[in-house]
């Protein structure tokens, strides 16, 4: 899919499309839970893009702080640069006057979707630029609250890519967790928080398809690494998002 729109209205233009997609996506998968149970709870990188591009799009509305609070997952942690727990962090600061922008570009998630990560690029209002990385993860409801938050200085500004990425991780032999209901739905647990030290912070999916781990170097550089199940192993899938 591409969409390609001058950089200020690169926003409005993806966020039509995430919709739509959205939107498309729920009628489909109304009409295949009979014929095809398994389609209801594997990955789907659409519905994580169109809940980044609202993210981006209450920042715009409400103010940054407001819409990465409100976005956030229980455990969502942040770097900045120590690792912080992010709402006890956001709840004390102020909103700037203009909010940056990010577009996502790619996006991976696991095969049972209980954990997705995206990437992409932002801009600040004085023209400042870089890339962002945002841990996705699935609640008992169905919705997706961002969990690990990381940006690097340096890269396209928000609006200049237009392509957005997606790929869903291989599920494993005889993986059965997917249900046709509500109430076995909410039975399969949300991905784990990251588990932490003063270096490294690394999870997985619940099914184990996706899995992450970010590091630190004591000269303050990062990395994040990202690894997907395909072809019967998990292969490193790693974006450009180190620093």
């Amino acid at each position: 899919m591409k969409v390609r729109a001058r950089p200020a209205l690169a926003l409005a233009a993806l966020l039509n499309v995430g919709l739509l997609m959205a939107a498309v996506d729920a009628g489909a998968q109304d009409r295949s839970r009979r014929d095809n149970p398994d389609r209801f709870r594997r990955g789907d990188p659409g519905a994580v893009v169109a809940a980044q591009l609202a993210f981006s799009r209450e920042a715009q509305e409400k103010g940054q702080w407001i819409a990465f609070a409100n976005s956030a997952a229980d455990d969502a942690i942040m770097f900045v640069p120590e690792r912080v727990r992010a709402k006890d962090w956001l709840r004390r600061q102020t909103n700037p006057a203009q909010a940056m922008r990010w577009l996502p570009q790619n996006v991976w998630a696991s095969c049972d979707g209980t954990l997705a990560v995206s990437t992409g690029a932002w801009q600040r209002a004085d023209g400042s630029a870089g890339t962002f990385s945002t841990l996705w993860q699935r609640q008992r409801r169905g919705e997706y609250r961002w969990l690990m938050n990381l940006t690097n200085a340096g890269g396209q500004p928000a609006g200049e890519t237009d392509m957005v990425g997606g790929s869903v991780a291989e599920c494993r032999p005889g993986q059965s967790s997917f249900r046709n209901s509500r109430e076995a739905n909410r039975s399969i647990p949300p991905a784990g928080a990251p588990v932490c030290d003063s270096t490294t912070c690394q999870g997985s999916s619940a099914d184990g398809t996706l899995a992450y781990t970010y590091s630190m170097s004591a000269s303050g550089t990062s990395a994040l690494t990202v690894r997907l199940r395909q072809q019967g192993e998990m292969r490193d899938v790693t974006p450009e998002v180190s620093d």
